[in-house]
């Protein structure tokens, strides 16, 4: 290296808090299925995630090098721009974290990237055909792929056999978690890699590499640590939203979603495709969840989904950009940025525990409250269909009659 200044450490280490808030947020991609139909237990199955994601990062650089070499004309960036970039890819990713939607991490440092880019040099630093082929055509493509490849699997496993014993459910558990970890193992190749690509575009743009650098090991490895360590925390929040909020699923269900959206990842992250992997597991867990004869997908979830997602890129890049504006105006404003982020952050994480949700009541079973929030909407929300009158009115407190001072206590029956 031939620099290292103070500026270019500040954004490798946002970049690897970005790192870190991209693995809890994505966890549910993993292991909400695997959750949900109890085929590991929640720390059994983050731990695992954990552990692959770290091994996934090491098994290629294209998606590095479609960020720090495609989207964008790295000779042109300086590092407070990548920096303002982070900002605006850690807010988003903590704000949807909060309300349990599983947004995308890699369109929200897409975002980033692209409008502090736009704020510092114009349009003309940003690769448009890169942005269109790469980013924007995936990520209306790669949920459509996915939920029908996972769709026409369920379908022909509920085809193939209708035997649903004990035997077969273990089966499908065992190819379930075996699929949860090619999926855990496809995140980290694909999204560690994007945490790679832009340190390494704020080392050329610092200075400390030359252009067209492949990522250092250093980098690699951190990338591959941090994305892990926050894989471990386990992001319950979009857990839950993935496991039960969309659709119920089944172990059959469950391995041939996990199933298409691993090859579809593993694919994309072979042609150097920045593909959202919150989208594509998204989509398979939605085409699994219409496979199964009577399965339903709660489209009021979906469509939130669906918003967010079309969200994350101009908000993400606003941010970037305002952010951007600020750091533009000196070392103050950069200062300024960084206590706005780490004020925000701390703000978010505290209405976070107004309401907890960890691996105790992250599935209906666990028995826990599930919140004030939770509760509040159940409260106003009619009963499915289905229930029967049994299990209704288990839920209803029976009402609470106040004794009449006027009439007289009935003696008691004589005994026959």
């Amino acid at each position: 290296m031939e620099s290292f200044s103070l500026i270019l450490a500040i954004v490798v280490v946002t970049a690897l808090a970005f790192d870190f808030t991209n693995g809890f947020h994505d966890t549910a991609n993993a292991m909400a299925t695997t959750i949900s139909t109890g085929a590991l237990k929640p720390k059994i199955a983050v731990a695992m995630s954990a552990a692959l994601n770290l091994v996934g990062a090491f098994l290629s650089v294209e998606v590095a090098n479609t960020i720090s070499k495609g989207l964008v004309d790295e000779t042109g960036i300086r590092p407070e721009v990548i920096f303002a970039a982070l900002v605006g890819a850690i807010l988003w990713n903590l704000l949807t974290w909060l309300v349990g939607l599983p947004s995308s991490s890699s369109h929200a440092l897409t975002g980033g990237l692209v409008g502090a880019t736009v704020a510092s040099a114009g349009f003309g630093a940003v690769h448009g055909d890169a942005l269109v082929t790469k980013v924007l055509l995936p990520a209306v493509a790669a949920p459509v792929v996915a939920g029908l490849a996972s769709l026409l699997a369920t379908r022909f496993s509920y085809g193939v056999g209708t035997a649903d014993g004990e035997a077969t459910r273990k089966g499908y558990r065992a190819g379930q978690i075996a699929s949860a970890g090619l999926v855990s193992l496809a995140h980290g190749t694909n999204d560690a890699q994007k945490t790679m690509g832009i340190i390494t575009l704020a080392l050329v743009a610092g200075g400390s590499i030359a252009p067209g650098s492949n990522p250092p090991t250093w980098v690699i490895l951190s990338a591959g640590m941090a994305i892990a360590l926050g894989t471990y925390i386990g992001g319950w929040r979009i857990i839950r939203t993935m496991g039960k909020g969309l659709t119920d699923l089944e172990p059959r269900q469950g391995f041939a979603a996990q199933t298409s959206a691993a090859t579809a990842i593993l694919a994309s992250s072979h042609l150097g495709f920045s593909l959202s992997t919150t989208h594509v597991v998204s989509g398979s867990v939605m085409g699994a969840g219409l496979g199964r004869k009577g399965g339903v997908v709660r489209w009021s979830t979906a469509t939130r989904m669906f918003v967010a997602w079309a969200l994350t890129l101009p908000a993400a890049a606003l941010v970037g950009a305002g952010a951007e504006s600020v750091t533009d105006l000196g070392d103050w404003g950069t200062a300024g940025v960084a206590v706005f982020l780490v004020a925000a952050s701390a703000a978010i994480w505290k209405i976070s525990r107004r309401e907890v949700v960890d691996h105790t009541n992250v599935v209906a079973e666990s028995g826990e409250p599930a919140g004030v929030v939770t509760a509040a909407i159940a409260a106003v929300t009619p009963p499915p269909a289905g229930l029967v009158t049994e299990d209704l009115t288990a839920t209803i407190p029976a009402p609470v009659t106040e004794p009449s001072p006027a009439a007289p206590a009935a003696p008691p029956a004589a005994a026959v």
